[in-house]
């Protein structure tokens, strides 16, 4: 095949030539014998009008392709540079149908040789990116790209990144083509050829496999490097007690570092705290520096006493941001070897027995032959196989399931034991002195037959704030329409040839066979009734929850309560639904058990295929026989302590039904289970304190009572230089209109605002429901056309991809719910305007919260003052941290809620930010300011 490849970009008038959309731009670069020899760029007149967000995207307007060739002028020349080439595009079946289509109509012949798509190819040879747009991968690989959506500057971009991923298919381990090659013929552009080139290029020559890599039964890994460390033998190691000792020992890690008094303030405490045997609650302001703050004293008392130090996170980004920076700053600064492991639950690793089984498999699926690509690719160089360094897709996701690791009962996986990740890990965390894991891993610990992390005494809660929320959520119990059906399908009836007919099919074969075992006929027959009753189920609940909240006013997503006192027709015929699944579920299971026994008792005659579906199988069955304890759990014999709810949504029946139960509080259990049971644990967040007090969470936590040593570290910035706090004062009062009257005058401010600002903006909503008629009006009115509105729930893509969107233009506004009230970071000038929309209480019907308030009520106390407004100033807290990230960023907050000034709560709100003072100004009034001050 040829070693020519011609990249294309073009930019149009709209997404498909079928409706009549034509090219406005062409960038074409040509790379033979492993470089770029040629390109070639044209404007092209479209003969039609540009639309206008065209222009705004790609700066070119109807002017500037008046007196451009039209394409029938450059389709020869284009269709000489393709000839006996590869066409490559990113994203490649948009550009080759537009250039197909005027090719044709040129009358110089489509094209009709090998297609690349470099998406589909960085995928495969990049699975850890974060993205795969080809802004965010130039980005990645240090290309730069300064004119995005211009088909020149985009073409040769491209051509860049197709470099780079040739070159990375030439490193690759020839047992690693050979898989790739073979899997390849199932993607959808010619990928396949690449490797064919690739296995051709190494024919006959003798392989020097990389010092770094082994390959073991069939496939390429990355070198675990065993160290013989000894198990926690102390090794005495001085605290930096005075400030100077603090400062030489950042320094370390940072060329001229500048002294951060909180910082040294937090590492007294924390050191101060485990060698007292003491808890801590800590609150640090943004900048302390609060990760270095408490991993120094945690490293250093681990050293002195041999005594391992547990760090636990509630997001895995903070986890990741302490495994790659922090922890990597820490051994600078600590002037003896430290020994750290990140320990995660066992579905994160990948199970390399069940990886090996499924790579013989046959398998059509797309997503799941994309997937076992990108994990051959991955396990080169990994040294941890996690779950989370990969970006696989929702089908990826699935196939995930079946490979991940679990307890072993049929495929046992001796031969890879000492390479099994998981089992490297928990060995490594068996030798640490300090540990990362979760609050979730955490909590299974605590409940679980097997010890999942080693013995320790201390530990820092970091992002504690959310700890009884992980805590309530773990010990909680989740029914999903969903899961249900994702479980039974892989299993599938005996006709659909899945899980259940390889059951059977293996069952014939063997010698023995079992007597008292119920008829393939019959389980096939509970199986279709339990995917009826299943749906009947899920309707049902459904339909229960929209009677109960008839008269209530909701949008799309409804929660409805469900209490001992629940009556009448529909709630009769709901537990009849709930009682024909549970036995008909039960009678399954103890069916499929049956059968899987027996399977067992041959296990020396099963094939390894055969062994790995029973595996699969066997998970399946437990998945099953949870759901089926949660059903009974939550519809016949519900606890006192547990709230129970159905959360639906009217635009769709059972697929988006879920019943859920949570415990009311987890306080009581954290307290004599995790909290007594510690010597020391430090709980730090950035929102633990309501004016000035910690009482609400350390009642939350079930530490009040409990030895506490408590400190507030406020934040080194200047809030009152670099923060204006405005409440307009022509808006109406929240309570005072109707939301859509509201919605509309505070769409009114947004527009000016955005106007003033130049985007650059950030609003925080408390309901998806407001969220998403404001930015219809915004749309609707025509206003911001030239904006970029990203709307969380609208724009789609996770938090941090609507985040990363919304720094890459210049006039965007972000619009964001729930999870954006904490946890993004938008530093520098990408973000100087924060709106908040209302103070964030949640709703008093919302049943966890509506049943706190009873259990307050219950014991003589004030549901207001006790939990929902505590909650909702530590959710204000959060939302307000959004704005200033670091000390050189300016902006203006906006709070359009005025109870914050004329309710006698909002004062509550006040004391619990930074000290800022607050302006009353009219939307005349705060343009002027934004257009002086920013």
């Amino acid at each position: 095949m040829s070693n020519k490849f011609v990249v294309i970009d073009l930019e149009t008038t709209g997404n498909t030539p079928k409706k009549g959309s034509r090219i406005i731009q062409i960038g074409a670069v040509v790379i033979e014998n492993g470089k770029i020899s040629g390109q070639f760029s044209s404007l092209v007149n479209p003969e039609q009008p540009i639309p206008l967000f065209i222009e705004e995207l790609t700066g070119i307007n109807e002017e500037m392709v008046e007196e451009a060739p039209l394409f029938s002028e450059i389709a020869p020349h284009i269709a000489k540079l393709l000839k006996d080439a590869y066409f490559v595009a990113h994203n490649v079946f948009f550009d080759l149908a537009f250039l197909q289509d005027e090719l044709i109509n040129a009358g110089v012949g489509g094209f009709y040789g090998p297609v690349l798509d470099t998406v589909e190819l960085a995928r495969v040879m990049l699975p850890t990116a974060d993205s795969f747009k080809l802004t965010d991968l130039a980005l990645a690989e240090g290309l730069r790209h300064d004119r995005p959506h211009q088909a020149d500057s985009d073409a040769f971009v491209t051509a860049e990144l197709m470099l780079i991923l040739l070159e990375k298919i030439n490193m690759l381990p020839m047992v690693t083509l050979k898989s790739l090659e073979k899997l390849s013929t199932g993607l959808k552009s010619d990928v396949h050829l690449l490797f064919e080139a690739a296995l051709l290029g190494n024919k006959g020559k003798i392989e020097n496999l990389p010092g770094h890599l082994e390959v073991f039964r069939g496939i390429a890994l990355r070198k675990q490097v065993d160290t013989d460390t000894p198990v926690n033998v102390p090794d005495m190691m001085e605290y930096p007690q005075t400030e100077e000792a603090k400062q030489q020992a950042l320094q370390r890690a940072f060329a001229g570092y500048e002294k951060r008094t909180g910082q040294f303030q937090m590492m007294d405490v924390v050191f101060d705290a485990f060698n007292r045997e003491s808890h801590a609650l800590i609150e640090a302001g943004t900048g302390v520096g609060k990760s270095l703050a408490y991993l120094i004293p945690a490293a250093v008392f681990a050293k002195n006493h041999a005594k391992p130090v547990m760090i636990s996170t509630f997001t895995t980004q903070l986890q990741e941001q302490l495994l790659l920076k922090d922890i990597p700053l820490l051994k600078k600064i600590m002037p003896l070897p430290l020994n750290t492991a990140l320990l995660k639950g066992r579905q994160h690793y990948i199970s390399l027995a069940k990886f090996e089984q499924s790579l013989r498999e046959e398998d059509d699926n797309y997503d799941t032959t994309l997937s076992k690509m990108q994990i051959l690719v991955w396990l080169t160089s990994t040294e941890i196989g996690d779950y989370d360094e990969l970006n696989l897709s929702s089908g990826g996701a699935i196939y995930w399931s079946k490979i991940k690791n679990d307890v072993p009962v049929f495929l046992q996986n001796e031969q890879w034991k000492t390479r099994d990740f998981y089992y490297r890990a928990r060995k490594a965390a068996e030798t640490a002195d300090v540990i990362i894991t979760n609050h979730s891993l955490l909590l299974t610990d605590l409940v679980s037959d097997h010890s999942f992390l080693p013995p320790y005494d201390y530990v820092v809660l970091d992002e504690g704030h959310h700890f009884g929320d992980a805590a309530a959520k773990y010990f909680g119990k989740v029914l999903d329409y969903m899961a249900v059906r994702l479980s039974l399908n892989q299993i599938g009836l005996y006709e659909q040839g899945q899980l259940f007919y390889k059951l059977e099919t293996l069952l014939a074969g063997l010698e023995k066979q079992a007597q008292d075992m119920k008829h393939a006929f019959e389980i096939n027959q509970l199986l279709a009734d339990l995917q009826y009753e299943t749906d009947e189920l899920f309707k049902l609940a459904s339909l229960y929850a929209r009677k109960e909240k008839k008269n209530k006013p909701f949008i799309n997503r409804i929660n409805c309560r469900l209490s001992p006192e629940m009556g009448g027709k529909q709630w009769s015929a709901l537990l009849g639904a709930a009682e024909r699944f549970y036995f008909i579920m039960k009678d399954f299971l103890a069916a499929m058990q049956r059968r899987l026994d027996h399977a067992g008792q041959q296990s020396s005659k099963l094939t390894a295929e055969q062994k790995a579906f029973l595996e699969e199988l066997s998970v399946l069955l437990e998945d099953l026989a949870l759901i089926n304890r949660n059903v009974k759990e939550l519809f016949f014999s519900p606890s006192s302590e547990y709230v129970r709810w159905i959360e639906t949504d009217v635009r769709a029946v059972q697929n988006a039904t879920t019943v859920y139960a949570q415990p009311v509080s987890v306080s009581g259990y954290l307290r004599e289970q995790f909290f007594s049971m510690k010597k020391s644990v430090v709980i730090t967040s950035a929102t633990l304190s309501v004016k000035n007090s910690f009482d609400f969470i350390k009642r939350d936590l079930g530490i009040d009572g409990l030895p506490c040593m408590i400190n507030q570290i406020a934040s080194p910035f200047s809030y009152e230089k670099q923060v204006q706090l405005i409440v307009p004062k022509d808006l109406p009062e929240i309570k005072a209109v109707k939301d859509d009257e509201y919605i509309a005058a505070i769409t009114e401010q947004i527009i000016s605002v955005a106007e003033a600002t130049k985007g650059r903006m950030l609003i925080l909503f408390t309901s998806h429901d407001m969220l998403k008629k404001t930015y219809e009006l915004i749309k609707e009115s025509g206003l911001l056309e030239d904006f970029a509105l990203i709307a969380q729930g609208i724009s789609g893509g996770s938090r941090t991809r609507l985040t990363r969107n919304f720094q890459r233009f210049e006039k965007a506004i972000l619009f964001g719910t729930s999870s954006f009230w904490e946890g993004v970071d938008i530093p520098g000038e990408d973000l100087s305007c924060l709106i908040i929309v209302r103070l964030p209480f949640s709703p008093p019907d919302e049943p966890l919260t509506e049943a706190k308030c009873e259990q307050i009520r219950k014991a003589g106390g004030n549901p207001f003052s006790d939990h929902a407004l505590p909650e909702a100033v530590l959710r204000f807290k959060q939302g307000f941290g959004r704005l200033v990230r670091t000390s050189t960023d300016r902006g203006i907050i906006i709070v359009f809620d005025r109870r914050l000034l004329t309710s006698s709560y909002g004062k509550a709100f006040l004391d619990s930010v930074p000290n800022v003072p607050v302006k009353q100004y009219s939307i005349d009034e705060t343009v002027d300011l934004i257009q002086s001050w920013l």
